[in-house]
């Protein structure tokens, strides 16, 4: 991904009762194969994290981050300027709700015919290395593992107008108000949860099967399709599109899902940015013994599906129609 700027700008807070100052850098770094190196593993970790997706309020104030990032796009802004100002607007989001500071990483950089701004606060862990003489010495470096505050926008999509979800921005478990503070001061709105829009997709999914009334085996082989189709997505940051994931579902009737989805009014948007969680929730529970065979979604337990562990029992609670129409006629 080759880096077109990249900065670096220092919030320093070193106890909760201390208001956070901005040691401000004034010349972007020059390029190095480490820096890249760096982008390259901050965006495969990023794109396992749990997000939020949205697009840039039409009411920003130029307080947010979208006010300086269209100055700096049109030209009216360099980026020394852009970066400073908006690391500027970070330090009372860390007095409110963060016991440090740390390194504050702006990365303007192209993949393709896209370009990304990557803005991300970063931290410090203890780390160990050996010198020359072989003895054990110890000295900081930066975890990428830990991404309170961070944000990958696409500035292509964003100046198309054609998506409502060019903006990926970390969500703090922990942390409710600082999420909202963060996409306040981002200038962001939400535009697509991306954990429902996954766990509905993926309902849809098993609504079709059902409908179609698959064998367990080609049942098994669609699931895995679009499971390893959609996370290999998320694993590339990148949204699931109905379309490619209607083709896996029915290749021979590529459409069939699609249509299935719209006539049934599932509400889904045609791009949906995969929820990693969901999806490992989705892979499927195999078994066979003694003339019985038994498989289902993983999602289905402990909802339509249970398991006693001390009696050894599966719960069925709700039987398939065609498995019940066999069962009824033995009666």
């Amino acid at each position: 991904m080759p880096i077109v700027q990249s900065i670096v700008h220092y919030l320093d807070k070193s106890a909760d009762d201390q208001s956070t100052t901005l040691n401000a850098t004034s010349a972007p770094m020059a390029d190095s194969q480490a820096m890249d190196a760096l982008l390259n593993q901050f965006n495969a970790t990023f794109n396992g994290k749990t997000k939020g997706w949205g697009h840039f309020s039409d009411e920003h104030t130029g307080a947010t981050l979208a006010h300086g990032l269209g100055e700096y796009l049109a030209g009216n802004l360099d980026f020394v300027d852009f970066t400073q100002q908006t690391a500027n607007g970070f330090r009372a989001l860390i007095d409110e709700h963060l016991p440090t500071g740390g390194p504050l990483l702006f990365v303007h950089a192209r993949q393709g015919e896209a370009e990304f701004l990557t803005l991300a606060l970063l931290h410090y862990r203890e780390g160990f290395t050996l010198d020359e003489q072989g003895n054990v010495t110890t000295g900081r470096q930066l975890n990428l593992n830990q991404m309170t505050l961070a944000v990958r926008i696409d500035l292509t999509q964003w100046q198309s107008g054609q998506s409502k979800q060019y903006i990926a921005f970390t969500r703090d478990r922990g942390g409710k108000k600082l999420s909202e503070d963060f996409q306040t001061l981002l200038g962001c709105v939400e535009g697509v949860d991306a954990t429902s829009e996954t766990r509905t997709l993926l309902k849809a999914f098993g609504d079709f099967v059902e409908s179609e009334s698959m064998d367990e085996s080609q049942s098994r082989e669609k699931t895995d399709a679009v499971i390893d189709y959609a996370s290999d997505q998320s694993k590339r940051g990148e949204s699931i599109t109905l379309e490619a994931f209607s083709s896996l579902v029915d290749e021979t009737r590529p459409d069939a899902f699609y249509d299935y989805i719209r006539n049934k009014d599932y509400g889904l948007s045609p791009e949906i940015p995969p929820d990693k969680r969901t999806l490992q929730q989705f892979r499927r529970f195999t078994g066979r013994a003694g003339g019985m065979s038994i498989s289902f979604d993983s999602h289905l337990l402990g909802d339509s599906i249970e398991y006693n562990e001390a009696q050894d029992r599966l719960i069925i609670k709700k039987v398939p129609d065609k498995l019940k129409a066999q069962l009824q006629e033995r009666q």
